[in-house]
């Protein structure tokens, strides 16, 4: 199938905002972000309905299924996770896993600096990589997905660096203070992670033949739940 008509839905149920997308091929058909406070079992199917119907397209018409898997948050990663986990199976369809950190990089195209993908982790924590631009591919590793407080992680940045993510909300004085002008802060509007974003990335790997069954896919969590270290 040509990329032009490749119809994908995508998710992202990694943080307190959702968002889903559809694209026909490398065009946005639609898109929904919601900040707001509910739970994502609470609106995620319910804007998925939404968007089929005001793009009139049935579940059916669909051939390549998205979504976040991590890191975030744990529970909005399993419901995520398992939506779409359930409709592959329903539909048939193969899925694209693309991690929070990659899909975020996806905000600051073009930016010949490295990219520093800043995402909070709670527990006065970030989870962070680096990223370069491919003007085929998009964000690519240069640097190992890891989870540290914020202000150990920028004692590891190179000289100069563009941050993008909702922990440069939430550290940004820290990040001017440590690092001055070799950080590139964009507008805070460019820090949310948008699921049409997650589907170019989702359409790359799928002609690339890098897709996933159903059952395969499995969240990125970087670190261990409360749960597992309560066991501990």
């Amino acid at each position: 199938m040509e990329k032009a008509e490749v119809k994908i839905l995508a998710l992202d149920s990694s943080s307190a905002t959702g968002s889903v997308a559809l694209c026909h091929g490398e065009t946005l058909v639609a898109e929904s972000l919601l900040n707001v406070r509910s739970t994502h079992s609470e609106k995620l199917l319910a804007q998925v309905d939404l968007l089929l119907r005001e793009a009139g397209w049935s579940l059916a018409d669909l051939d390549l299924l998205a979504v976040v898997t991590g890191p975030g948050s744990f529970t909005g990663l399993r419901i995520g996770i398992a939506t779409i986990k359930g409709l592959a199976q329903v539909l048939g369809k193969p899925v694209v896993p693309i991690t929070s950190l990659q899909a975020v990089a996806m905000n600051l195209p073009l930016v010949s600096l490295p990219i520093c993908a800043f995402l909070d982790a709670r527990k006065s924590e970030v989870y962070s990589q680096l990223f370069e631009w491919n003007v085929d591919s998009g964000p690519v590793a240069i640097g190992e997905a890891m989870v540290l407080p914020p202000a150990q992680l920028l004692e590891k940045m190179p000289a100069k660096v563009a941050f993008v993510g909702d922990g440069v909300t939430l550290y940004g004085d820290l990040i001017s203070e440590v690092l001055a002008d070799r950080a590139l802060l964009p507008v805070a509007t460019s820090h949310q992670l948008r699921a049409s974003l997650v589907a170019w990335l989702a359409l790359q790997s799928l002609h690339q033949g890098i897709t996933v069954a159903a059952g395969n896919v499995v969240p990125t969590y970087i670190r261990p739940s409360d749960a597992e270290l309560n066991l501990k």
